[in-house]
């Protein structure tokens, strides 16, 4: 094996421009492949977790996943119904103490009880339609990161503070008022409460920052007219991978309808999917274009040492040995493509990763979103040595098969 190994070095140290032209190719491909790789799946995660954090993992709605059976359908027997008027029903979750401490029994994470609403926001004369949000402050902190997008206050001031309010700092420009100043909240039911704004926030999603507004449960539940009622339940899991799980769970034993994270952004997941399998292509191409370099320079030497190989051959080398010899030439280069690949993409990906720039005014420096993970080099070597070998081998079975009586003779 040392015999072939050292005859295939010979024959690649003797082409030198050429080894390292395809050597320098296949180092390209691995490098920018690894780069690719690692900015791709960096941007991924980091956008999973911006989304993982900014979202429950689980929420349980006070909504049915099937529509309801109506009672008139229990009592005769017809085949449509036309003109039946509900009965009137306050909407939610009804007693939510029994039902936390139900999934409290199991649920291994934190849980937040929610009361949500549309209110008009009046302040100086101005109007905003709002979306108003009842919680239990310490608790809404233990599933969401809130406290994070805080400008102004605290969220903790909403448990000091019976009538605090917190909302976007972009709602807060357009009403030109601030912490300190009290507002007006009107419920779709004309029942009308004054609020004390007591701090402001930013996620960066406009839609919220200029229609989202936070305040205690129970000042929402008299302003809506729901008094211990509550119309979802935000579930943060200790291990995120049980949300499916878990939301299953609940959706039995509630009878509300609970979604996990997945189940909420799964048209989201299959993009990923779309996305990593263009990726994935591309990588194979770039190894694939840069195996054709490794391709030409084999077959060169194979038509150059055409009399080396009826040598071999008369001196009683089989044809697996002198084919050996050719993919190991193949291999050679792959190797040290391989190499100097994997160190090419380790630089780009550091220097990837220092480039600071500035997005918005309210963030002050962000980086390109990279991940570093073994497995990109190791994938990315193996797919350059498997094109480096099958570059070699096209080749090597063409050495393998020529007659040495035909060679020695001048018929090739």
């Amino acid at each position: 094996m040392m015999l072939l190994l050292r005859i295939a070095a010979t024959h690649v140290r003797n082409r030198l421009r050429q080894t390292i032209v395809s050597t320098l190719g296949v180092a390209l491909g691995v490098g920018f492949s690894v780069a690719m790789a690692s900015l791709m799946e960096g941007s991924q995660r980091d956008f999973m977790e911006t989304l993982i954090e900014a979202i429950p993992h689980v929420q349980i709605l006070d909504e049915q996943r099937s529509p309801a059976v109506q009672p008139a359908s229990k009592v005769y027997d017809a085949i449509e119904f036309h003109g039946l008027r509900p009965r009137e029903d306050l909407r939610g979750i009804r007693n939510p103490i029994e039902a936390l401490a139900s999934l409290r029994d199991w649920v291994n994470g934190n849980l937040a009880q929610r009361l949500s609403g549309q209110a008009v926001l009046r302040y100086s004369g101005q109007d905003i339609g709002m979306t108003l949000i009842g919680v239990i402050p310490r608790r809404e902190l233990k599933v969401s990161k809130i406290s994070d997008d805080m400008r102004k206050g605290t969220f903790e001031d909403l448990d000091t503070i019976s009538n605090g309010l917190v909302l976007g700092d972009k709602a807060a420009e357009r009403l030109g008022a601030g912490p300190g100043d009290t507002v007006t909240l009107t419920s779709a039911n004309g029942i009308a409460k004054r609020f004390k704004i007591v701090g402001t926030f930013h996620t960066g999603v406009t839609a919220n920052d200029e229609s989202v507004a936070y305040a205690p449960l129970k000042a929402v539940q008299i302003l809506l007219e729901k008094p211990d009622i509550i119309n979802s339940i935000s579930i943060r899991l200790a291990n995120i991978s049980e949300a499916n799980v878990v939301a299953a769970r609940a959706e039995r034993q509630l009878g509300y309808k609970a979604i996990s994270w997945e189940e909420a952004n799964e048209g989201l997941m299959e993009a990923f999917l779309v996305r990593n399998i263009i990726m994935y292509t591309a990588v194979g191409a770039i190894l694939v274009v840069a195996g054709f370099g490794i391709f030409n320079i084999v077959s060169t030497i194979v038509h150059e040492k055409a009399k080396d190989i009826a040598i071999l051959k008369s001196l009683g080398f089989p044809e697996a040995d002198i084919q050996q010899i050719f993919v190991l030439e193949g291999l050679v280069i792959g190797v040290m493509g391989a190499i100097a690949g994997s160190m090419l993409g380790f630089g780009l990906s550091s220097y990837l990763s220092s480039i600071e720039f500035e997005l918005t005014t309210n963030v002050e420096m962000t980086r390109l979103p990279i991940y570093f993970s073994a497995l990109h080099y190791v994938a990315a070597s193996l797919l350059a040595l498997f094109s480096s070998g099958i570059a070699g081998f096209i080749p090597a079975r063409k050495a393998a098969r020529l007659n040495p009586v035909d060679i020695i003779r001048g018929a090739t």
